[in-house]
């Protein structure tokens, strides 16, 4: 086993690089293997001008950036809204909808509108009521969100809902509401009332599948006791006899009939019927604490699937795909429990341990395999009375060019129809992948697990850049109907030739090259949202025009006149449903059939949701408008939001700042500047959204400016802003930072020597590194769980951006705090959670250890006992936001400073 910081790969002694024979890198040597900048700690600072030794008027020389435009005040923007007809409420929804969701009759446009503009125009405040810190924590400024359950099972547009105790089914076609189970019949064998966290029915509606006594284990990923619900008997049973603590990891439905696939002690098994006597087929029988069958493990939870499953039924509930995590390599990680009740009081005398699988940089990551079940032909022959052994009727699928399994990252794995299925892989620097098509209608074949390449992902493929694969799901299959082939096709996001992401087609899916359905310099955001096959059209979320908003649109399928795709169409015109002539920020969450939606407008202004009938513009429900806020919000001062775009090394970058009510901008008056700061590959924090967080009381309670820049790496403007940081993280992106730091130190109303940056996370990450530049700008940096050393963070996240550190030793030097001497020099606060299972403590304690050795004295250091990454363990979380709050009153005071 690897000792504490062996890399999987070693050198030999002629710099050749190889690893236990598997992958050879022979041809690639130590030196010269990647383009990064000189590290730059060893170099010298930045060359930026100190605002510690200057007087005020000498640090404020032009510069020549664009203004600060499109003032936004909150109700400053213009709503126009959807492109749809006048709104109105159906009876027998509108009672039903105010249990949901408190609503009201819309009460019309609340506040002040302005036309969007690129002016920076002083305009009225709202109101006079200072907001405070129990404002942001006490829900005053709370956002209602309504999030609607669509049930497919029961037809388009049907939706449900919790009331007088009943789950209720909603039909917006027919403008009904029926009871579907009152929630008393839901009992255990005992007659207790099941305590349920979830329910899906099965596709003919007669059973519902029911997750009790919810255990959480990590972001995504659950325990539970499954129990089946009849619906006409109304009796309840468990799907298997229940347990304390459950071993339940995942369960669920077939699409097609009453079969069920779950996963238990990490093995698989399937029921062919909800029945209580059916016979359970253990599908995998050597799941154990390092062998995952159908669900992944923490690293592919985390940073692949973002989901608690990796099992997907064929469409017609035949077959069963899934993925095999064998970790037995990966190293463990362990840290303390010191306190595991609610109780701050209790005393545990001793503390327990939590010991978790979790691969670091350059060591063993999960090998992982995928399989398929054949079920249909499993019951053929038990049918026939043989006794088939369930690996018999299982395929572990190959290919010719797969990666060596210790050098692969199964992506993605996606069943096109009955049996046909698609999987991507990428290898650990995610610079090279492919994806990969199989055909498995009879599994009885050799060659039936074998796939063949279809498409070349990364450098020499798709991407064509320096960059990386992005680890996205969005694939969307297409009915073999609309191939005049008869073969299936599927859409998916694919960057075109200038690096935007944008919907393609592919069509048979063993098309190489796709047709694109979209084009232009924006990026189609979260994937397809919906297809509506009769009409021919593709719905999704664009960033476009502005890569601060989001828009919804759709585009028409390239159909003939027989509806079958045609290469000869030209790239369609696109329609948008909601306003983009303005910024906002819109959202949809459509029906299974894409008759409805949920529109979910969310900002600048206050937020409001409606639902819309995508072939009736006269139904526009307003299902929630947010009066509650609309009338609170109007009573406070509110900070004066300014969208802008800066210039740092020929970058165009996204900017926004949070100014004070009243602010006075002559400069007679110097405000402090505080940077918040995310900036990780592919993020946005420059956002047209409504919030109203400890920000905004840091710009109203404390009359604080409050800037976000979003860098190099950063998303939605194409692949040329986010390529640079590859292969050195915490460069480019610190550059950016304190060239924006520069900027607005030259601004009249800033006081230089006030100028400070905080972030979490990432973030925390990139106020630490703003600290190690030592550009003489920054005289405070705050970070909340940072990474100190991409050392101690997960192997797959960092690799994909990093490469592996043998590969890239100069890369993970700079993108690490290893020069801690700057810290002395402004005032530092660093926090952290020591149950934090993403970013370690390790990570701050490794930091700490540094500045001891460095005689650092000039920091403030918390640790919050418990927490986990978000730090909220008993109460951790308020208490944090008043540590910074406290600090920043500290060093800086209030606001603004009148000179002389």
């Amino acid at each position: 086993m690897p000792s504490q910081y062996d890399p999987l790969f070693q050198a030999d002694e002629d710099d050749q690089l190889e690893e236990d024979g598997e992958v050879e890198f022979n041809d690639t040597p130590h030196t010269g293997l990647l383009t990064r900048p000189t590290i730059y700690y060893g170099e010298g600072p930045f060359d930026v001008p100190s605002s510690d030794d200057e007087d005020e008027d000498k640090v404020t020389e032009k510069d020549g950036a664009s203004p600060l435009n499109s003032a936004e005040h909150g109700h400053l923007f213009a709503d126009n809204g959807l492109y749809v007809g006048g709104r109105k409420e159906f009876p027998s929804v509108r009672g039903l909808l105010l249990t949901l969701a408190a609503l009201v009759t819309f009460s019309g446009v609340i506040g002040l509108f302005a036309a969007l503009s690129y002016k920076d125009i002083k305009r009225a405040l709202p109101g006079n009521e200072r907001i405070t810190m129990d404002h942001i924590f006490n829900g005053t400024f709370t956002v209602d969100r309504t999030s609607l359950s669509w049930v497919p099972e029961a037809g388009d547009g049907v939706f449900s809902v919790f009331g007088e105790g009943f789950i209720k089914l909603v039909d917006l076609n027919s403008n009904t509401t029926t009871n579907l189970v009152q929630i008393s019949d839901l009992k255990d064998e005992q007659g207790n009332r099941l305590v349920w966290s979830s329910w899906k029915l099965s596709p003919d509606m007669k059973y519902m599948l029911i997750k009790a006594d919810h255990l959480k284990q990590w972001r995504w990923s659950s325990f539970g006791n499954y129990w089946i619900f009849n619906l006409e008997t109304k009796e309840t049973y468990p799907l298997v006899p229940p347990s304390n603590p459950p071993t339940i990891a995942y369960a669920t439905w077939s699409p097609t009939g009453e079969k069920i696939a779950y996963v238990m002690n990490n093995d698989l098994y399937v029921v062919p019927s909800p029945s209580p006597w059916a016979s359970h087929i253990q599908v995998t029988n050597s799941g154990n604490a390092t062998l995952f069958h159908g669900v992944p493990d923490w690293v592919y939870e985390e940073e692949v699937f973002s989901s608690d499953y990796a099992l997907w039924w064929s469409p017609d509930s035949s077959k069963v795909a899934f993925l095999v995590f064998d970790e037995t390599l990966v190293e463990e990680y362990t840290f303390p429990i010191y306190n595991p009740t609610d109780d701050s009081n209790t005393v545990v005398p001793y503390t327990t341990q939590l010991t978790m699988r979790y691969p670091k940089p350059g060591y063993p990551n999960p090998l992982v395999s995928v399989h398929v079940f054949d079920l249909d032909r499993f019951l053929s022959e038990s049918a026939l009375g043989s006794e088939p052994d369930p690996a018999d009727v299982t395929l572990e699928l190959e290919w010719n060019g797969r990666k060596p399994l210790n050098d692969s990252i199964i992506m993605d794995v996606v069943w096109l129809g009955d049996d046909t299925l698609l999987l991507k892989e990428v290898n650990r620097n995610a610079d090279a992948g492919a994806a990969v098509l199989f055909d498995v209608a009879n599994t009885s074949l050799l060659n039936s697990r074998t796939g063949r390449i279809v498409r070349t992902l990364g450098q020499d493929g798709e991407e064509a850049d320096e960059g990386w694969i992005e680890t996205e799901h969005t694939v969307y299959p297409l009915p073999e109907s609309f191939s005049a082939s008869g073969l299936p096709s599927y859409l998916d996001i694919v960057p075109d030739k200038n690096g935007y992401n944008h919907i393609a087609l592919f069509s048979p899916a063993s098309a190489k090259v796709p047709q694109f359905l979209t084009t232009g310099s924006w990026e189609v955001t979260g994937g397809i949202q919906a297809v509506d096959l009769e009409k021919g059209v593709v719905y999704f979320q664009a960033a476009n025009p502005s890569s601060v908003g989001r828009n919804v649109f759709f585009v028409p399928l390239p159909l003939d006149s027989s509806r079958k795709f045609t290469d000869l169409a030209p790239i369609p015109q696109l329609t948008p449903l909601t306003d983009a002539s303005s910024l906002g920020r819109y959202s949809a969450a459509f029906s299974p059939e894409a008759g409805f939606y949920l529109l979910s407008y969310d900002g600048p202004n206050v937020p409001w949701q409606r639902l819309v009938k995508t072939n009736d513009p006269g139904f526009d429900l307003v299902l929630n408008n947010n009066s509650r806020l609309n009338a609170t919000w109007s009573r406070f001062e509110t900070p004066i939001i300014q969208h802008t775009t800066i210039d740092s090394d020929g970058y165009e970058l996204n900017a926004v700042e949070l100014r004070p009510p009243h602010m006075d901008d002559s400069g007679r008056t110097k405000y402090p500047v505080l940077f918040r700061v995310y900036g990780g590959p592919g993020s946005q924090l420059v956002s047209a959204s409504f919030d109203l967080d400890w920000h905004a009381y840091l710009a109203c309670g404390l009359q604080y400016v409050i800037v976000i820049v979003d860098g190099r790496g950063t998303g939605y403007k194409g692949r040329a802003l986010r390529n640079p940081v590859k292969g050195n993280l915490g460069f480019w992106e610190v550059r950016d930072q304190v060239n924006a730091a520069r900027l607005w130190a030259s601004k009249d109303y800033v006081d230089p020597k006030r100028i400070g940056i905080w972030g979490w996370s990432y973030g925390g990450f990139m106020s630490s590194k703003v600290v190690e530049a030592d550009a003489g700008i920054h005289s405070l940096a705050m970070a909340v769980a940072p990474v100190t050393s991409w050392r101690l963070y997960d192997s797959i996240y960092t690799e994909r951006y990093m490469n592996l550190p043998v590969l890239n030793p100069g890369g993970y030097v700079n993108a690490s705090v290893s020069n801690v001497t700057a810290f002395d020099k402004v005032d530092y606060l660093l926090a952290h959670g020591s149950g934090d299972d993403n970013v370690h403590f390790s990570n701050s304690a490794h930091l700490v250890d540094m500045f001891n050795k460095a005689h650092i004295r000039n920091y403030r250091f918390r640790m919050f006992t418990d927490s986990d990454h978000s730090i909220r363990t008993r109460g951790a979380n308020r208490e944090l936001y008043e540590y910074l709050t406290g600090f920043l009153l500290e060093k800086w005071g209030k606001g603004g400073r009148r000179r002389g």
